[in-house]
């Protein structure tokens, strides 16, 4: 089980850790006498933090910097510790200390009192949803083990954690110094009828193990093998929570790419039949599809991670400039990086007094409640749910100044759509010529080929052309021009409902390119949520998007503009060169 310890600078974290080692005998043979002599030539006061601190600097100031890890054992089960940073400073050490902890320890000095990061991490541990929380009020000799000092502290940081939805078990009086009710019962603190230090972690509730959770691997990348008639794709990554077997039914998401498990590869290693977290390993399935990096793989009939453009989290900012409103960032969440921009700034609170204010940035050191969009769908899971697919940091300038917790779904405008696309791909009835097979007779990859622009410039002619040079060539290609659906397909329905055309071009599109063609189609003024309909309807690698003359669009969604002033020839030529530029291949 791992346990975080956190807390104000200088309130005792590393001695209360440095003294559970030494009175339960979990220290090395000889350590402690190592450190005790080499005090004594130092001419230094000896201090059971000592133990922990091992960094050189960390001892010169006295100021736990890097987040330490040991080992501890009770009688009831195996523990690893963390020392989490007390310095606003080391915030960000102390968050990825924090970041897998099941529980925690707060220290609060009794003769300081509460601080500004009593607060701070009291917020913090809120944040990444660690709800089993013990209170220590350390160094109770200083204050002549008063139970009335004991009892102020305990309400007034009580009334704190209740605001922010923590609800510790439990607040222990202790002197780490004296070893008083770390280990065993108090001597001077006669009145306290509650835990020591050892038997409040024993009462912590451990976690349903990750092999108990929902199937998770963040694809890590896709190795092809084509020497010495090895033709394995092996979809490579870390499982982080669940397990799988051969045969079972595996989901790549966002792209709702399905297939059954052929095989579990592991390197230099015996041929397993299933597989559970923490191992890292390959797959590879029966039928080949294509995914991509940051894609999570997962088992159908399991509960599977959420998708959307949009959702809501609590971020802490530790950059050096204040996160803005409209900038663009990029989010890591597991093998997934992503370009993001923050929606709305719900709420501003300073983690030190929880004064929530509306602003448009968030500072150094604030906590803020954020809806985050992304500039393409993501598979996620609510932190509460799977802390690796919900957890994720925040890149700015190639250095990481924000992490977070996703904690809430939110629909973007894809949402339906989306729904009907998977509830499509589920029931779809396949063809028994398989996508590899009709590909490697037609000599081609399906490609969806989308020409648009402002209403009264001339895209068809140019899209006629290109038809007409990719035939040549010896392609199998169709133009589909969106008039031709409103005439007939689309006769049915009103020329108002507008982003039912789309979709049925869509879906058109779609049909045609599971029959292997490559698609050529026209649409004017089209919006950004239109494309990206598109995109939901089809995989967004398989569309090619042409801008004919101004474009009104964001420059993500834009593979190539090009001039209805130069001549159709002119344009069809930098069409196929960019699809060349781009390595955008029409073979296997």
């Amino acid at each position: 089980m791992q346990i975080v310890i956190v807390g104000h600078v200088d309130h005792g974290k590393s001695t209360v850790i440095g003294r559970l080692l030494a009175d339960t005998g979990s220290l090395p043979k000889g350590k402690l006498e190592f450190i005790k002599e080499k005090c004594k030539r130092e001419s230094k006061v000896f201090e059971y933090a000592f133990l922990l601190d091992a960094l050189h600097d960390e001892q010169d100031q006295g100021i736990t910097i890097d987040s330490a890890r040991c080992f501890f054992k009770s009688k009831k089960r195996d523990y690893i510790i963390i020392d989490a940073p007390g310095h606003i400073e080391f915030l960000k050490n102390m968050i990825s200390g924090a970041a897998r902890a099941e529980a925690a320890l707060l220290v609060i000095d009794a003769n300081e009192g509460i601080k500004e990061n009593s607060k701070r991490h009291g917020y913090m541990l809120s944040m990444l949803g660690i709800k089993q929380v013990v209170v220590l009020v350390n160094k109770m000799d200083l204050v002549g083990y008063n139970e009335k000092i004991f009892n102020e502290i305990k309400k007034e940081y009580s009334d704190f954690l209740n605001k922010i939805y923590v609800e510790p078990k439990e607040f222990i009086p202790i002197s780490a110094l004296d070893g008083e009710n770390i280990c065993s019962s108090p001597k001077k603190l006669l009145w306290f009828r509650g835990s020591n230090v050892l038997s409040a972690l024993d009462s912590f509730e451990k976690e349903r193990s990750l092999e108990e959770k929902p199937f998770r691997m963040p694809v890590q990348s896709v190795y092809k093998f084509t020497g010495s008639g090895d033709s394995r794709r092996i979809f490579a990554g870390r499982i982080e929570s669940g397990s799988i077997k051969v045969g079972d039914m595996a989901v790549f998401l966002p792209s709702n790419k399905r297939s059954k498990i052929k095989s579990i590869e592991e390197f230099n290693a015996v041929m397993k039949e299933k597989v559970s977290a923490g191992k890292s390993v390959g797959f590879t399935l029966e039928e080949q599809i294509y995914v991509n990096r940051g894609d999570i793989m997962c088992k159908e009939g399991e509960i599977s991670p959420l998708i959307s453009s949009v959702f809501r989290a609590n971020i802490f900012w530790m950059g050096k400039e204040p996160m803005q409103k409209g900038k663009e960032y990029k989010l890591k969440l597991a093998t997934a990086r992503i370009p993001i921009k923050i929606k709305e700034i719900v709420s501003v609170l300073d983690a030190s007094n929880l004064d929530s204010s509306k602003k448009e940035i968030i500072e150094r050191h604030e906590v803020a409640e954020c809806i985050i969009e992304c500039q393409s769908p993501i598979a996620f899971d609510l932190s509460n749910m799977v802390e690796a697919t919900g957890r994720f940091v925040i890149v700015n300038n190639y250095d990481i100044a924000g992490g977070g917790i996703i904690t809430k779904f939110v629909e973007d405008s894809q949402t339906e759509a989306r729904q009907q696309v998977f509830l499509r791909e589920e029931k779809w009835d396949h063809s028994i010529i398989s996508y590899r097979e009709r590909a490697l007779r037609y000599g081609q990859l399906p490609k969806l080929i989308l020409l648009t622009g402002v209403s009264g410039v001339d895209k068809k002619s140019i899209a006629k052309e290109l038809e007409k040079r990719m035939f040549e060539q010896g392609r199998k290609v169709y133009f589909l021009g969106i008039g031709n659906l409103l005439r007939g397909l689309d006769a049915d329905i009103e020329k108002e409902k507008r982003e039912e055309h789309i979709r049925r071009l869509g879906e058109v599109s779609h049909i045609l390119m599971d029959a292997g063609l490559i698609v050529v189609a026209t649409a004017s003024d089209l919006t950004h949520d239109e494309l990206r309909l598109l995109q939901t309807i089809n995989e967004e690698r398989d569309i090619i998007i042409i801008n004919v003359g101004d474009c009104k669009l964001e420059g993500d969604i834009i593979n190539l503009n090009i001039s209805p002033e130069d001549d159709n020839e002119t344009n069809v030529t930098k069409i196929m060169d960019l699809m060349r530029f781009k390595n955008i291949s029409f073979s296997l």
